[in-house]
């Protein structure tokens, strides 16, 4: 189950990726004109629009994407089963219709089904899920001659139908409900004001390492349960220091905390693995502050040091307590990383944002000093400062293989460690981290990965491991693939 939960998170990199296009568009057009949001302007109305096209249709997104991504050959087959079962859900539980199943007028239909439109990111994914099992199970199936024709990758679409019928009518009768839970356990924590903000960036920080933050963040920042905090923000729809705050206080840990938490484990890291340490702290705060991509900063921590990304979880939620608190509002639309928040800070509803740098540099001081504190205090095995052993005495120089191509030379690393073609029954790749299924756990050398320049390993359970290359990780999943049979 927590294999194919982290499945559907890897998959959801895909649509979520193209969700930095929409900011740039949004965020120009803003620029052009902060106070008409595109009535004062064609050009800035031109932008917004061409944005909102990508916000507003985040459902279609996720259930094409998610089809792809967790399809074993990831065929363009897939994907329109994911955007024919996402249309079929649509369809028949959209108000009209639900008012003609249930025989009544169409005011008198629940408010939850006016949720299932094409920004429903639940429903997206759901469909998208449903399509990839479908594609998976029957893509290769062979119908009697008659019916020849719908074989194959023909068939997956059809039986996305059958299954979304069946789906519909599921959700026809807990969709309220479950929705109504939604919007209960949404406005709990949104009632808690600051606090709830707190509470939510603590467990979005703690939920990453099995892959559910994502369904945390379906609630606060998508229109699952009312509160559309990314859509709202970016179409100026709210409260100005309060729309925004499950977002801004993101911002002074990814672009400050994070970095400052990298240059601590350089400081402590043994002398002579500094040089190593530097390069990959270096390119992993980059991304950190201009992108917020943070997961080769976490991932380095994460597991070998739990009570450092315990202690991390505990200053994101500080931090987004803290930007809750004073309406210190910012947007984005993909992470929290200095190119979305200069997109956002000229957006109508951004609240004095350049008081998050002013937060962010005391966070990167708050990081630095407690993060060297405990590292040292405890003996903490960050990277630089675990024991040599002969096999890392003995590994090989990632540059210095297959002719100068560090990318095709790590894959080929990282692929022979991992077993090969006899032990890899699964390989691909979300942001920063290759996921791979094996046959045989103990056939992994480990060590051998490590060598090969990678930020880290997680071992999410008997048969998976992620390898953390960083942000690069699409040209090493592409020269392994190159290496498979």
């Amino acid at each position: 189950m927590m294999s194919y939960l982290q499945r559907i998170g890897r998959s959801l990199m895909l649509p979520v990726a193209v969700l930095p296009a929409a900011a740039i568009l949004m965020g120009i057009g803003y620029w052009v004109d902060p106070s008409g949001w595109g009535a004062g302007s064609p050009v800035a109305a031109f932008l917004i629009k061409a944005g909102a096209s990508i916000l507003d249709n985040l459902g279609i997104l996720f259930a094409v994407g998610v089809a792809i991504g967790m399809a074993k050959d990831r065929d363009g087959a897939s994907a329109l089963s994911g955007l024919v079962g996402f249309l079929v859900v649509y369809t028949l539980l959209s108000p009209g219709s639900v008012a003609m199943l249930q025989g009544v007028d169409a005011a008198e239909v629940n408010p939850a089904f006016a949720k299932i439109n094409f920004g429903n990111a639940f429903i997206g994914i759901l469909s998208g899920a449903i399509a990839a099992t479908m594609y998976n199970r029957f893509s290769q199936v062979q119908l009697p001659a008659a019916l020849a024709f719908f074989s194959g990758k023909r068939l997956a679409p059809i039986m996305t139908t059958v299954a979304m019928l069946i789906t519909s009518l599921i959700l026809f009768f807990v969709w309220p409900v479950v929705y109504s839970g939604l919007v209960s356990f949404g406005e709990m924590i949104s009632g808690l004001s600051a606090i709830g903000a707190g509470i939510y960036g603590f467990f979005n920080r703690l939920l990453i390492p099995i892959g559910l933050h994502h369904a945390l963040n379906a609630v606060f920042w998508f229109d699952v349960a009312g509160i559309n905090d990314i859509g709202n923000f970016w179409s100026g729809t709210g409260e100005k220091g309060v729309t925004g705050m499950y977002q801004a206080g993101f911002f002074p840990v990814m672009m400050f905390g994070l970095p400052a938490a990298a240059l601590a484990m350089y400081h402590t890291a043994k002398s002579k693995k500094k040089k190593m340490v530097a390069s990959l702290m270096l390119a992993a705060g980059f991304a950190a502050f201009f992108t917020g991509v943070t997961e080769p900063i976490e991932f380095a921590f994460m597991f070998v040091a739990p009570l450092l990304y315990v202690t991390h979880a505990v200053l994101t939620g500080l931090s987004l307590f803290i930007a809750a608190s004073f309406g210190w509002t910012a947007g984005f639309t993909f992470s929290g990383g200095f190119i979305d928040f200069f997109l956002s800070s000229r957006l109508p509803l951004a609240n004095q944002p350049y008081m998050l740098i002013v937060q962010g540099l005391v966070f990167a001081v708050i990081y630095y000093f407690i993060f060297r504190f405990l590292i040292k205090k405890f003996n903490l095995m960050t990277p630089g400062r675990e024991e040599d052993s002969e096999e890392e005495t003995a590994g090989d120089s990632v540059a210095s293989q297959a002719g100068g191509n560090k990318f095709a030379s790590m894959a080929a690393t990282i692929y022979e460690a991992l077993g090969g073609d006899e032990n890899v029954t699964s390989l691909t790749n979300c942001v920063t981290r290759l996921r791979v299924e094996v046959k045989d756990l103990d056939a992994v050398n480990q060590q051998k990965i490590k060598n090969a320049g990678v930020h880290g390993i997680n071992i999410v359970g008997k048969n998976n491991i992620q390898v953390v290359v960083g942000t690069q990780v699409q040209f090493v999943a592409d020269e392994i693939e190159k290496l498979r049979k």
